[in-house]
């Protein structure tokens, strides 16, 4: 057998660049990304092939202190991740976090760099904005501190030092046949990315806590062969005051969500599309067990 194939799992803190980079490795937009924290809520699963390997990456949340039920099974997918990988990718933000201590002195995080039976290669993200001396010493300080098999300087947004993650990730991946067929690029289906997309959408265009506090549903999906494919999607919301603001003055804001998403998502599909979105309100979802089941959200993460 002459395929290396294993799963590495990119970690770390809020807004660090995990999904940006995922993106970038596989070459294609699989994770949405903003410049808010906590944008990605699952575990998300990217597969880069080629005719000596397979590298299975998960995306996972940010690690935060979870302060409701929500949270506390974003942080169990970051965790299901670590256990099923090869190889740990954690990040850090060279600009925000230089001395890695909001990462590091994380307990989670901590815990998992101090577990000798894991692969660690620390990722040191956004060296853009940062300067060449600065950056030496941050390598210098991370591979003295001997967590790390593996310490690189990269730019997940401007595709910078790529080539040395995946070589390095190669170096921890067993010989094994491939998971899934070359032409993969997920195991998640056209129905979540498009909810995902909308998502994302929602982040760009709202403020406060309403990005936090939606959900999107795809109540119906219809694909067409001789017309435009019909989605029917629903944005769950928590309180019956956040419903208005979703749907604007005379329906102005659910309508430029609405366009915007539409584009990203024939964007997405290769194909037009017929989008309706509703506002549903279900009270207090991100602390209900039984509804975060039913958006997702399961026990064992799957």
């Amino acid at each position: 057998m002459n395929t290396r194939a294993g799963f590495a799992a990119i970690i770390g803190m809020p807004n660090v660049g995990k999904s940006t980079l995922m993106n970038s490795l596989i070459g294609e937009k699989l994770s949405i990304t903003t410049n808010k924290p906590q944008t990605t809520r699952k575990r998300i699963l990217g597969i880069l092939s080629s005719d000596q390997y397979q590298i299975i990456f998960l995306d996972t949340p940010g690690i935060l202190n979870p302060e409701y039920l929500l949270q506390e099974k974003m942080l169990q997918n970051v965790h299901a991740a670590v256990k099923d990988a090869d190889v740990i990718l954690l990040m850090i933000d060279a600009s925000s976090d230089p001395d890695g201590k909001k990462t590091l002195l994380n307990p989670v995080v901590s815990a998992l760099v101090n577990d000798a039976s894991l692969k660690k290669i620390l990722v040191i993200n956004k060296v853009d904005l940062s300067d060449q001396p600065s950056v030496s010493q941050m390598i210098l300080s991370f591979n003295s501190t001997g967590y790390f098999q593996k310490v690189i300087p990269a730019s997940a947004e401007k595709k910078y030092n790529l080539e040395s993650i995946i070589e390095s990730i190669l170096e921890f991946l067993p010989f094994h046949p491939k998971y899934f067929p070359d032409d993969e690029l997920s195991d998640s289906n056209q129905r979540f990315f498009v909810s995902e997309i909308i998502r994302e959408k929602i982040f760009e265009l709202f403020r406060d806590e309403i990005p936090y506090s939606t959900e999107v549903l795809i109540e119906e999906f219809i694909e067409r062969s001789e017309s435009k494919d019909f989605i029917r999607a629903s944005i769950i919301v928590e309180k019956d005051s956040q419903k208005p603001i979703i749907i604007g003055d005379n329906g102005s804001s659910i309508k430029r969500l609405g366009k915007v998403a539409r584009s990203a998502v024939e964007e997405f599909l290769g194909k037009g599309v017929f989008l309706e979105l509703f506002v549903k309100v279900r009270e207090k979802w991100r602390s209900n067990p039984s509804l975060l089941k039913s958006f997702g959200y399961t026990e064992n993460n799957d």
